[in-house]
Protein backbone atom coordinates (compact mmCIF):
# COMPACT_ATOMS: atom_id res chain seq x y z
CA UNK A 1 0.00 0.00 0.00
CA UNK A 2 1.15 3.52 -0.85
CA UNK A 3 1.74 5.85 2.10
CA UNK A 4 -1.12 8.35 2.13
CA UNK A 5 0.26 11.90 1.97
CA UNK A 6 -0.81 14.60 4.37
CA UNK A 7 -2.32 17.69 2.80
CA UNK A 8 -4.30 20.74 3.84
CA UNK A 9 -6.87 22.89 2.14
CA UNK A 10 -5.40 26.32 1.34
CA UNK A 11 -8.14 27.78 -0.84
CA UNK A 12 -11.68 27.07 -2.02
CA UNK A 13 -14.43 28.79 -3.96
CA UNK A 14 -17.66 27.73 -5.60
CA UNK A 15 -19.63 28.71 -8.66
CA UNK A 16 -23.09 28.07 -10.09
CA UNK A 17 -24.52 27.25 -13.49
CA UNK A 18 -28.29 27.31 -14.06
CA UNK A 19 -29.78 24.14 -15.57
CA UNK A 20 -33.15 24.28 -17.35
CA UNK A 21 -35.08 21.06 -17.85
CA UNK A 22 -36.63 19.94 -21.14
CA UNK A 23 -39.83 19.16 -19.25
CA UNK A 24 -40.70 18.99 -15.55
CA UNK A 25 -39.36 16.18 -13.38
CA UNK A 26 -41.84 14.98 -10.78
CA UNK A 27 -40.76 12.83 -7.84
CA UNK A 28 -42.83 12.54 -4.71
CA UNK A 29 -44.60 15.86 -4.23
CA UNK A 30 -41.91 17.79 -6.09
CA UNK A 31 -42.31 19.29 -9.55
CA UNK A 32 -38.96 20.67 -10.75
CA UNK A 33 -38.35 22.63 -13.96
CA UNK A 34 -34.90 24.12 -13.28
CA UNK A 35 -32.15 24.12 -10.68
CA UNK A 36 -28.59 25.42 -10.32
CA UNK A 37 -25.53 23.19 -10.45
CA UNK A 38 -22.74 23.92 -7.97
CA UNK A 39 -19.08 23.72 -9.01
CA UNK A 40 -16.30 23.72 -6.41
CA UNK A 41 -12.64 24.58 -7.04
CA UNK A 42 -10.08 23.98 -4.30
CA UNK A 43 -6.33 24.20 -3.85
CA UNK A 44 -4.40 21.88 -1.55
CA UNK A 45 -0.79 21.86 -0.38
CA UNK A 46 1.28 18.94 0.84
CA UNK A 47 3.91 19.03 3.57
CA UNK A 48 6.62 19.82 1.01
CA UNK A 49 4.70 22.88 -0.13
CA UNK A 50 3.61 21.48 -3.48
CA UNK A 51 0.13 22.61 -4.53
CA UNK A 52 -2.59 21.37 -6.86
CA UNK A 53 -6.14 22.32 -7.79
CA UNK A 54 -9.15 20.02 -7.73
CA UNK A 55 -12.79 20.25 -8.78
CA UNK A 56 -16.22 18.81 -8.10
CA UNK A 57 -19.78 19.49 -9.22
CA UNK A 58 -23.31 18.56 -8.15
CA UNK A 59 -26.90 19.63 -8.83
CA UNK A 60 -28.53 21.74 -6.12
CA UNK A 61 -31.78 19.86 -6.45
CA UNK A 62 -34.69 21.39 -4.52
CA UNK A 63 -37.29 19.32 -2.68
CA UNK A 64 -35.12 16.24 -2.22
CA UNK A 65 -32.58 17.04 0.50
CA UNK A 66 -35.21 18.82 2.60
CA UNK A 67 -38.90 18.19 1.84
CA UNK A 68 -40.33 20.61 4.40
CA UNK A 69 -43.44 21.97 2.58
CA UNK A 70 -42.94 25.34 4.26
CA UNK A 71 -39.72 25.85 2.29
CA UNK A 72 -39.66 27.13 -1.28
CA UNK A 73 -37.33 25.66 -3.92
CA UNK A 74 -35.10 28.71 -3.48
CA UNK A 75 -35.04 28.10 0.29
CA UNK A 76 -33.86 24.54 -0.41
CA UNK A 77 -31.07 25.76 -2.67
CA UNK A 78 -30.01 28.34 -0.07
CA UNK A 79 -29.72 25.52 2.48
CA UNK A 80 -27.34 23.67 0.17
CA UNK A 81 -25.28 26.82 -0.35
CA UNK A 82 -25.07 27.24 3.41
CA UNK A 83 -23.93 23.64 3.85
CA UNK A 84 -21.23 24.14 1.26
CA UNK A 85 -20.00 27.33 2.92
CA UNK A 86 -19.87 25.58 6.30
CA UNK A 87 -17.89 22.69 4.83
CA UNK A 88 -15.38 25.00 3.16
CA UNK A 89 -14.90 27.06 6.31
CA UNK A 90 -14.53 23.95 8.45
CA UNK A 91 -12.04 22.30 6.10
CA UNK A 92 -9.90 25.44 5.80
CA UNK A 93 -9.53 25.41 9.60
CA UNK A 94 -8.25 21.81 9.70
CA UNK A 95 -4.57 20.94 10.10
CA UNK A 96 -2.76 18.80 7.53
CA UNK A 97 -3.96 15.22 7.29
CA UNK A 98 -4.63 12.53 4.72
CA UNK A 99 -7.60 13.31 2.44
CA UNK A 100 -9.75 10.88 4.38
CA UNK A 101 -8.26 12.10 7.66
CA UNK A 102 -9.43 15.63 6.81
CA UNK A 103 -12.92 14.28 6.16
CA UNK A 104 -12.96 12.23 9.37
CA UNK A 105 -11.73 15.15 11.47
CA UNK A 106 -14.45 17.44 10.13
CA UNK A 107 -17.46 15.18 9.64
CA UNK A 108 -18.99 15.26 13.13
CA UNK A 109 -18.24 18.96 13.65
CA UNK A 110 -19.70 19.83 10.25
CA UNK A 111 -22.92 17.93 10.92
CA UNK A 112 -23.14 19.60 14.33
CA UNK A 113 -22.64 23.08 12.87
CA UNK A 114 -25.24 22.37 10.19
CA UNK A 115 -27.75 21.10 12.75
CA UNK A 116 -27.31 24.26 14.82
CA UNK A 117 -28.35 26.22 11.76
CA UNK A 118 -31.40 24.05 11.24
CA UNK A 119 -30.02 22.06 8.32
CA UNK A 120 -31.08 18.40 8.01
CA UNK A 121 -28.38 15.73 7.95
CA UNK A 122 -28.82 15.11 4.22
CA UNK A 123 -28.25 18.81 3.51
CA UNK A 124 -25.15 18.76 5.71
CA UNK A 125 -23.81 15.77 3.79
CA UNK A 126 -24.05 17.68 0.51
CA UNK A 127 -21.53 20.38 1.37
CA UNK A 128 -18.95 18.01 2.81
CA UNK A 129 -19.37 15.61 -0.11
CA UNK A 130 -18.49 18.33 -2.64
CA UNK A 131 -15.45 19.54 -0.70
CA UNK A 132 -14.20 15.98 -0.14
CA UNK A 133 -14.42 15.16 -3.85
CA UNK A 134 -12.59 18.32 -4.87
CA UNK A 135 -9.78 17.47 -2.41
CA UNK A 136 -9.60 13.90 -3.73
CA UNK A 137 -9.39 15.26 -7.27
CA UNK A 138 -6.62 17.67 -6.26
CA UNK A 139 -4.61 14.95 -4.50
CA UNK A 140 -4.82 12.70 -7.56
CA UNK A 141 -3.68 15.56 -9.81
CA UNK A 142 -0.83 16.33 -7.42
CA UNK A 143 0.31 12.70 -7.64
CA UNK A 144 -0.51 12.25 -11.34
CA UNK A 145 -2.80 9.26 -10.78
CA UNK A 146 -6.39 8.27 -11.45
CA UNK A 147 -8.77 8.01 -8.53
CA UNK A 148 -9.02 4.28 -9.23
CA UNK A 149 -5.32 3.90 -8.48
CA UNK A 150 -5.66 6.22 -5.47
CA UNK A 151 -8.45 4.10 -4.00
CA UNK A 152 -6.93 0.71 -4.73
CA UNK A 153 -3.58 1.71 -3.17
CA UNK A 154 -5.36 3.70 -0.43
CA UNK A 155 -3.53 6.89 -1.32
CA UNK A 156 -6.49 8.63 0.31
CA UNK A 157 -5.78 7.10 3.73
CA UNK A 158 -9.20 5.52 4.28
CA UNK A 159 -9.58 3.92 7.74
CA UNK A 160 -12.39 2.78 10.02
CA UNK A 161 -12.22 6.02 12.02
CA UNK A 162 -15.76 7.06 11.06
CA UNK A 163 -17.03 3.47 11.02
CA UNK A 164 -15.80 1.67 14.15
CA UNK A 165 -18.09 -1.24 13.25
CA UNK A 166 -15.47 -2.12 10.61
CA UNK A 167 -12.76 -2.64 13.23
CA UNK A 168 -10.94 -5.83 12.36
CA UNK A 169 -12.12 -5.74 8.74
CA UNK A 170 -9.20 -5.64 6.29
CA UNK A 171 -10.00 -2.36 4.53
CA UNK A 172 -6.70 -2.29 2.65
CA UNK A 173 -7.35 -5.71 1.17
CA UNK A 174 -10.94 -4.77 0.35
CA UNK A 175 -9.91 -1.57 -1.46
CA UNK A 176 -7.13 -3.24 -3.41
CA UNK A 177 -9.57 -5.89 -4.62
CA UNK A 178 -12.07 -3.46 -6.13
CA UNK A 179 -12.48 -4.06 -9.86
CA UNK A 180 -14.46 -1.21 -11.43
CA UNK A 181 -16.06 -2.02 -14.77
CA UNK A 182 -15.89 0.57 -17.59
CA UNK A 183 -19.42 -0.32 -18.64
CA UNK A 184 -22.77 -0.08 -16.84
CA UNK A 185 -26.37 -0.71 -17.82
CA UNK A 186 -28.50 2.42 -17.54
CA UNK A 187 -31.64 2.23 -15.41
CA UNK A 188 -34.13 4.69 -16.89
CA UNK A 189 -36.27 6.77 -14.54
CA UNK A 190 -40.01 6.79 -15.14
CA UNK A 191 -41.16 9.90 -13.30
CA UNK A 192 -44.66 10.30 -11.94
CA UNK A 193 -45.61 12.80 -14.65
CA UNK A 194 -43.64 11.24 -17.52
CA UNK A 195 -45.54 10.41 -20.69
CA UNK A 196 -45.50 6.72 -21.56
CA UNK A 197 -46.81 6.77 -25.14
CA UNK A 198 -47.08 9.37 -27.89
CA UNK A 199 -50.83 9.52 -27.35
CA UNK A 200 -50.20 10.85 -23.81
CA UNK A 201 -48.81 14.15 -25.15
CA UNK A 202 -50.79 16.98 -26.66
CA UNK A 203 -49.37 17.87 -30.12
CA UNK A 204 -48.65 21.41 -28.93
CA UNK A 205 -46.51 20.03 -26.09
CA UNK A 206 -44.29 17.83 -28.25
CA UNK A 207 -40.61 18.65 -27.94
CA UNK A 208 -38.63 19.30 -31.11
CA UNK A 209 -35.06 18.81 -29.87
CA UNK A 210 -34.53 15.40 -31.44
CA UNK A 211 -34.47 13.58 -28.11
CA UNK A 212 -36.96 10.93 -26.97
CA UNK A 213 -39.78 12.20 -24.82
CA UNK A 214 -42.05 9.25 -23.99
CA UNK A 215 -41.08 5.96 -22.40
CA UNK A 216 -41.72 4.06 -25.63
CA UNK A 217 -39.43 6.49 -27.50
CA UNK A 218 -36.74 6.12 -24.83
CA UNK A 219 -36.77 2.33 -25.19
CA UNK A 220 -36.59 2.57 -28.98
CA UNK A 221 -33.74 5.11 -28.90
CA UNK A 222 -31.55 3.69 -26.14
CA UNK A 223 -32.45 0.02 -25.79
CA UNK A 224 -33.00 0.11 -22.02
CA UNK A 225 -33.67 -3.09 -20.07
CA UNK A 226 -33.56 -1.58 -16.56
CA UNK A 227 -36.11 0.92 -15.22
CA UNK A 228 -36.79 2.85 -12.04
CA UNK A 229 -40.48 3.56 -11.53
CA UNK A 230 -41.60 6.34 -9.22
CA UNK A 231 -44.67 5.64 -7.06
CA UNK A 232 -46.74 8.20 -5.19
CA UNK A 233 -47.70 6.53 -1.89
CA UNK A 234 -51.35 6.27 -2.96
CA UNK A 235 -51.69 2.51 -3.58
CA UNK A 236 -54.81 2.61 -5.75
CA UNK A 237 -53.42 5.27 -8.10
CA UNK A 238 -49.99 3.62 -8.07
CA UNK A 239 -51.44 0.34 -9.31
CA UNK A 240 -53.14 2.18 -12.17
CA UNK A 241 -49.83 3.78 -13.12
CA UNK A 242 -47.96 0.48 -12.82
CA UNK A 243 -50.53 -1.20 -15.06
CA UNK A 244 -49.88 1.39 -17.75
CA UNK A 245 -46.09 1.04 -17.41
CA UNK A 246 -46.22 -2.76 -17.33
CA UNK A 247 -48.42 -2.87 -20.42
CA UNK A 248 -45.79 -0.99 -22.38
CA UNK A 249 -42.80 -2.91 -20.99
CA UNK A 250 -44.48 -6.28 -21.48
CA UNK A 251 -45.31 -5.34 -25.06
CA UNK A 252 -41.88 -3.95 -25.99
CA UNK A 253 -39.42 -6.16 -24.12
CA UNK A 254 -38.80 -9.87 -23.75
CA UNK A 255 -37.08 -9.29 -20.42
CA UNK A 256 -36.64 -6.33 -18.11
CA UNK A 257 -35.85 -5.43 -14.49
CA UNK A 258 -37.34 -2.63 -12.42
CA UNK A 259 -36.92 -0.91 -9.10
CA UNK A 260 -39.61 1.05 -7.31
CA UNK A 261 -38.93 4.41 -5.67
CA UNK A 262 -41.34 5.81 -3.10
CA UNK A 263 -39.42 9.05 -2.39
CA UNK A 264 -40.76 8.97 1.19
CA UNK A 265 -44.39 9.24 0.06
CA UNK A 266 -45.67 6.27 2.10
CA UNK A 267 -46.59 7.29 5.61
CA UNK A 268 -46.25 3.82 7.11
CA UNK A 269 -45.24 0.24 6.43
CA UNK A 270 -48.94 -0.63 6.24
CA UNK A 271 -49.28 1.57 3.15
CA UNK A 272 -46.32 -0.19 1.55
CA UNK A 273 -47.87 -3.56 2.32
CA UNK A 274 -51.14 -2.38 0.80
CA UNK A 275 -49.40 -1.54 -2.47
CA UNK A 276 -47.58 -4.89 -2.56
CA UNK A 277 -50.88 -6.70 -1.88
CA UNK A 278 -52.55 -4.90 -4.77
CA UNK A 279 -49.66 -5.63 -7.12
CA UNK A 280 -49.65 -9.32 -6.25
CA UNK A 281 -53.42 -9.63 -6.76
CA UNK A 282 -53.31 -8.05 -10.23
CA UNK A 283 -52.69 -10.67 -12.97
CA UNK A 284 -51.56 -8.01 -15.46
CA UNK A 285 -48.70 -7.09 -13.12
CA UNK A 286 -47.31 -10.61 -12.85
CA UNK A 287 -44.26 -9.98 -15.06
CA UNK A 288 -43.54 -6.62 -13.49
CA UNK A 289 -43.80 -8.05 -9.96
CA UNK A 290 -41.35 -10.81 -10.84
CA UNK A 291 -38.92 -8.21 -12.21
CA UNK A 292 -38.74 -5.98 -9.09
CA UNK A 293 -35.21 -5.88 -7.70
CA UNK A 294 -35.88 -3.67 -4.67
CA UNK A 295 -38.08 -0.91 -3.26
CA UNK A 296 -36.23 2.35 -2.53
CA UNK A 297 -37.14 4.57 0.45
CA UNK A 298 -40.92 4.13 0.50
CA UNK A 299 -41.43 5.47 4.05
CA UNK A 300 -40.93 9.11 5.05
CA UNK A 301 -37.58 9.64 6.74
CA UNK A 302 -39.26 10.87 9.94
CA UNK A 303 -40.58 7.33 10.43
CA UNK A 304 -38.35 5.16 8.24
CA UNK A 305 -35.69 4.46 10.88
CA UNK A 306 -38.00 4.21 13.86
CA UNK A 307 -40.13 1.23 12.85
CA UNK A 308 -39.20 -2.37 12.00
CA UNK A 309 -39.83 -3.26 8.36
CA UNK A 310 -38.83 -6.93 8.40
CA UNK A 311 -42.31 -8.10 7.39
CA UNK A 312 -42.18 -6.01 4.21
CA UNK A 313 -38.52 -6.77 3.58
CA UNK A 314 -39.37 -10.47 3.50
CA UNK A 315 -41.54 -9.71 0.47
CA UNK A 316 -39.26 -7.30 -1.39
CA UNK A 317 -35.77 -5.99 -0.53
CA UNK A 318 -35.96 -2.52 0.98
CA UNK A 319 -33.38 0.22 0.54
CA UNK A 320 -32.85 3.57 2.25
CA UNK A 321 -31.97 6.69 0.28
CA UNK A 322 -33.20 9.95 1.83
CA UNK A 323 -32.75 8.43 5.30
CA UNK A 324 -29.02 8.07 4.62
CA UNK A 325 -28.10 11.33 6.32
CA UNK A 326 -24.91 10.21 8.06
CA UNK A 327 -22.34 7.43 8.02
CA UNK A 328 -24.21 5.45 10.67
CA UNK A 329 -27.59 5.40 8.91
CA UNK A 330 -27.09 2.03 7.22
CA UNK A 331 -26.30 0.43 10.58
CA UNK A 332 -29.56 1.69 12.07
CA UNK A 333 -31.51 0.70 8.96
CA UNK A 334 -30.08 -2.82 9.02
CA UNK A 335 -31.36 -3.36 12.55
CA UNK A 336 -34.89 -2.60 11.33
CA UNK A 337 -34.80 -4.95 8.36
CA UNK A 338 -33.50 -2.86 5.47
CA UNK A 339 -30.90 -4.66 3.38
CA UNK A 340 -29.93 -2.01 0.83
CA UNK A 341 -28.53 1.50 0.61
CA UNK A 342 -28.11 3.89 -2.27
CA UNK A 343 -24.87 5.38 -3.53
CA UNK A 344 -24.99 9.01 -4.62
CA UNK A 345 -22.04 11.34 -4.92
CA UNK A 346 -24.09 14.08 -3.29
CA UNK A 347 -24.11 12.08 -0.04
CA UNK A 348 -20.41 11.32 0.06
CA UNK A 349 -17.66 9.48 -1.81
CA UNK A 350 -16.26 7.97 1.38
CA UNK A 351 -19.69 7.03 2.71
CA UNK A 352 -20.41 4.89 -0.34
CA UNK A 353 -17.08 3.08 -0.06
CA UNK A 354 -17.59 2.48 3.66
CA UNK A 355 -21.09 1.14 3.05
CA UNK A 356 -19.75 -1.09 0.30
CA UNK A 357 -17.16 -2.44 2.76
CA UNK A 358 -19.92 -3.11 5.29
CA UNK A 359 -21.83 -5.08 2.67
CA UNK A 360 -18.73 -7.15 1.96
CA UNK A 361 -18.35 -7.87 5.67
CA UNK A 362 -22.02 -8.62 6.36
CA UNK A 363 -22.54 -10.84 3.32
CA UNK A 364 -19.48 -12.85 4.27
CA UNK A 365 -20.89 -13.31 7.76
CA UNK A 366 -24.32 -14.49 6.53
CA UNK A 367 -22.93 -16.46 3.60
CA UNK A 368 -25.16 -14.88 0.96
CA UNK A 369 -25.66 -11.71 -1.08
CA UNK A 370 -28.36 -10.45 1.28
CA UNK A 371 -27.08 -6.87 1.58
CA UNK A 372 -26.63 -4.60 -1.43
CA UNK A 373 -25.79 -1.12 -2.65
CA UNK A 374 -27.33 0.51 -5.69
CA UNK A 375 -26.34 3.53 -7.77
CA UNK A 376 -29.04 6.20 -7.93
CA UNK A 377 -29.33 9.60 -9.61
CA UNK A 378 -30.31 13.15 -8.76
CA UNK A 379 -30.54 14.50 -12.32
CA UNK A 380 -26.73 14.44 -12.33
CA UNK A 381 -25.51 16.50 -15.27
CA UNK A 382 -23.20 15.51 -18.11
CA UNK A 383 -19.60 16.53 -17.54
CA UNK A 384 -17.75 16.68 -14.24
CA UNK A 385 -20.62 15.69 -11.91
CA UNK A 386 -21.74 12.76 -14.04
CA UNK A 387 -18.23 11.40 -14.43
CA UNK A 388 -17.38 11.62 -10.74
CA UNK A 389 -20.59 9.76 -9.93
CA UNK A 390 -19.83 7.07 -12.53
CA UNK A 391 -16.42 6.47 -10.95
CA UNK A 392 -18.05 5.96 -7.56
CA UNK A 393 -20.69 3.63 -9.00
CA UNK A 394 -18.01 1.58 -10.75
CA UNK A 395 -15.96 1.32 -7.55
CA UNK A 396 -18.97 0.03 -5.60
CA UNK A 397 -19.37 -2.77 -8.14
CA UNK A 398 -22.96 -2.16 -9.24
CA UNK A 399 -24.04 -3.62 -12.57
CA UNK A 400 -26.54 -0.91 -13.44
CA UNK A 401 -27.08 2.72 -12.54
CA UNK A 402 -30.05 5.03 -12.54
CA UNK A 403 -29.41 7.90 -14.96
CA UNK A 404 -31.98 10.60 -15.56
CA UNK A 405 -30.10 13.87 -16.09
CA UNK A 406 -29.74 13.22 -19.82
CA UNK A 407 -33.50 12.66 -20.16
CA UNK A 408 -34.65 15.84 -18.44
CA UNK A 409 -31.85 18.06 -19.80
CA UNK A 410 -30.57 18.43 -23.38
CA UNK A 411 -27.02 17.15 -23.01
CA UNK A 412 -24.47 19.82 -22.10
CA UNK A 413 -26.81 22.57 -23.30
CA UNK A 414 -25.87 24.79 -20.34
CA UNK A 415 -22.10 24.61 -21.01
CA UNK A 416 -20.14 26.74 -23.50
CA UNK A 417 -19.34 25.16 -26.88
CA UNK A 418 -15.65 24.95 -26.02
CA UNK A 419 -16.28 22.99 -22.86
CA UNK A 420 -18.57 20.60 -24.73
CA UNK A 421 -15.94 20.08 -27.43
CA UNK A 422 -13.31 19.34 -24.79
CA UNK A 423 -15.46 16.62 -23.24
CA UNK A 424 -16.14 15.08 -26.64
CA UNK A 425 -12.41 15.00 -27.37
CA UNK A 426 -11.31 13.63 -23.98
CA UNK A 427 -14.25 11.33 -23.22
CA UNK A 428 -15.59 10.32 -26.59
CA UNK A 429 -16.58 6.87 -25.33
CA UNK A 430 -19.12 8.43 -22.96
CA UNK A 431 -20.50 11.22 -25.16
CA UNK A 432 -21.56 11.81 -28.74
CA UNK A 433 -22.29 14.99 -30.66
CA UNK A 434 -25.88 15.43 -31.79
CA UNK A 435 -28.03 18.49 -32.34
CA UNK A 436 -25.00 20.73 -31.69
CA UNK A 437 -24.79 19.25 -28.20
CA UNK A 438 -22.50 16.84 -26.39
CA UNK A 439 -24.93 14.18 -25.20
CA UNK A 440 -24.62 10.98 -23.23
CA UNK A 441 -24.07 8.01 -25.55
CA UNK A 442 -26.37 5.16 -24.51
CA UNK A 443 -26.12 2.12 -26.75
CA UNK A 444 -28.02 -1.13 -26.24
CA UNK A 445 -29.03 0.23 -22.83
CA UNK A 446 -25.43 0.72 -21.67
CA UNK A 447 -22.81 3.43 -21.26
CA UNK A 448 -19.06 2.96 -21.64
CA UNK A 449 -16.62 5.18 -19.76
CA UNK A 450 -13.12 3.70 -19.73
CA UNK A 451 -11.69 7.16 -20.38
CA UNK A 452 -13.32 8.34 -17.15
CA UNK A 453 -11.74 5.59 -15.06
CA UNK A 454 -8.31 6.24 -16.62
CA UNK A 455 -8.38 10.03 -16.23
CA UNK A 456 -5.86 11.70 -13.94
CA UNK A 457 -7.91 13.04 -11.06
CA UNK A 458 -11.43 12.14 -10.01
CA UNK A 459 -13.01 11.09 -13.28
CA UNK A 460 -12.44 13.99 -15.65
CA UNK A 461 -9.67 15.22 -17.96
CA UNK A 462 -11.54 18.47 -18.66
CA UNK A 463 -11.44 21.57 -16.48
CA UNK A 464 -14.79 23.37 -16.29
CA UNK A 465 -15.13 26.77 -17.99
CA UNK A 466 -15.07 28.84 -14.80
CA UNK A 467 -15.56 32.31 -16.43
CA UNK A 468 -18.89 31.12 -17.88
CA UNK A 469 -20.33 30.56 -14.40
CA UNK A 470 -21.73 32.85 -11.75
CA UNK A 471 -19.97 33.16 -8.42
CA UNK A 472 -21.56 31.02 -5.71
CA UNK A 473 -24.08 32.96 -3.68
CA UNK A 474 -23.90 33.23 0.07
Amino acid sequence: MTQAPRVRLVGAEFFERQVDFRFPFRFGAAHVERAPQAFVRVRIADEQGRQAAGWSAEMMMPKWFDKDPALSPEDNVDELRKSLRLAIEGMLARKANTPFGLHAALEADHHGAAARQGLPALVASYGLALVDRAIIDALCRLKGVSVIEAVKTNLLGITDETAPDLAGFDLARFLSGLAPSPKLAVRHTVGLADALRASDIEPSHRLKDGLPHTLEEVIAAYGHRFFKIKVSGRPEQDVERLLAVASLLDDRLDAYQVTLDGNEQFQSSDAVADLLDRIEKEPLLKRLRASILFFEQPIARAEALSTAVAAIADRVPLEIDESDGDVGAFLRARELGYTGISSKSCKGFYRSLINRARIEKWNTEVGSARYFISAEDLTTQAGLALQQDLVLAALTGVGHIERNGHHYVDGMAQAPAGEQAAYLAAHGDLYQEAGARARLAIKAGEITFGSVLRAIGLGSSVEPDWPSMAAGRT
